[in-house]
């Protein structure tokens, strides 16, 4: 009986999955010429390439496509690492796929994980990421500073930071224009007619609702309103959170007549408890961020949309042109959000 012959090895009697060597024992070549057939490589006759793929068919063989880059010259695995803050909010979700649709042009996967704003949580997942040798690294960061990473960009690691920027390394950066949006969407109220304009905001923390909320502020300042401190709602964390301080803020006052909610979860809430107030028509709301069912509200949100699309497709051309070996100094691209006007947003003061 020849090596060549199915019946030589039963891929039912083997444990596990199977391997390159289980490959080359069933269809009679060498570890070599496998390689060459998984690889797609030149230098192995239509014969032996067919017996090959027949093997690897009826053994039901994965081609482990880390282990074959690691041995190649450019060291690539071909994949990279998208750390965001909570890929079950349907911003960070959206860039991921946003990502993900840039990746797959370039036959890379990626490998993605929340950060939920813990400064540990991202220093681990990190060195979890490095240690499996991505090609680059796109980072919504939880830290405050990044020198951390000091060791990994002088070794060539690309990295881009994206919805917030770099402090304590240089490196690209794909952010949106905070300040404009919040300024925006504050003086879309205030030009129907709002004075009092209540602003609920994620922790200040944070660079993107420390912006937003200072956005908020020079909007008042711009308009000659004197900022309320009362009116200033913030370090909210989730929907629940936003849903109780509204209900604080018409329970105990000052009432606001209209209110910049800061994040999408945040407007969410918002949405909620004005509902079970009986003033979703009497209270104008804007929203930071659109999310998916938004337009079906009553009345339907208006909204300050960041373009993820967009944003995805900068972090894709800035993260892969660095890898392919772009050496330039860091860029910073900063994109503009747009106003959204939808309903929510135009209501008059009672």
């Amino acid at each position: 009986m020849s090596p060549a012959d199915p019946r030589a090895v039963d891929p039912r009697a083997s444990v596990g999955r199977a391997t390159m060597r289980d490959v080359a024992a069933l269809s009679g070549v060498s570890l070599k010429t496998v390689s060459r057939v998984v690889n797609h490589e030149a230098g192995v006759s239509p014969e032996v390439r067919d017996r090959v793929t027949r093997a690897v068919a009826q053994l039901d063989y994965t081609h482990n496509v880390h282990a074959s880059n690691l041995r190649r010259t450019s060291g690539r695995t071909g994949t990279v690492g998208a750390l965001l803050q909570d890929l079950s909010n349907s911003f960070s979700a959206s860039l991921l796929r946003s990502i993900e649709d840039v990746a797959r042009d370039a036959s890379t996967a990626v490998l993605a994980g929340s950060l939920d704003e813990e400064a540990d949580r991202e220093r681990v997942l990190v060195k979890d990421l490095v240690s499996r040798r991505v090609d680059g690294l796109v980072l919504m960061p939880a830290t405050s500073r990044q020198e951390y990473l000091a060791g990994e960009l002088r070794a060539g690691l690309p990295v881009v930071f994206v919805d917030r920027t770099p402090h304590g390394v240089d490196a690209d950066s794909v952010t949106v224009d905070n300040l404009l949006g919040a300024r925006q969407a504050t003086q879309h109220l205030i030009g129907h007619g709002h004075r009092r304009i209540a602003v609920l905001s994620d922790l200040v923390e944070i660079e993107t609702a420390a912006q937003r909320v200072r956005g908020y502020r020079e909007a008042l300042a711009a308009a000659g309103i004197t900022s309320d401190p009362a009116l200033e709602r913030t370090g909210l964390r989730t929907a629940a959170s936003a849903e109780h301080e509204v209900r604080t803020l018409f329970r105990e006052g000052p009432a606001p007549t209209a209110i910049f909610a800061a994040r999408n979860d945040l407007a969410a809430g918002t949405a909620r408890a004005l509902r079970s107030l009986g003033l979703s028509h009497e209270v104008a709301v804007v929203g930071f961020d659109d999310f998916p069912l938004a337009d079906l509200l009553d009345p339907p949100l208006t909204v300050v949309r960041q373009n993820v699309t967009q944003i995805g497709a900068e972090v894709g051309r800035l993260l892969f042109s660095r890898i392919a070996g772009d050496t330039a100094p860091p860029r910073r691209v900063v994109i503009e959000p747009t106003l959204v006007p939808r309903g929510s947003g135009e209501i008059p003061p009672r």
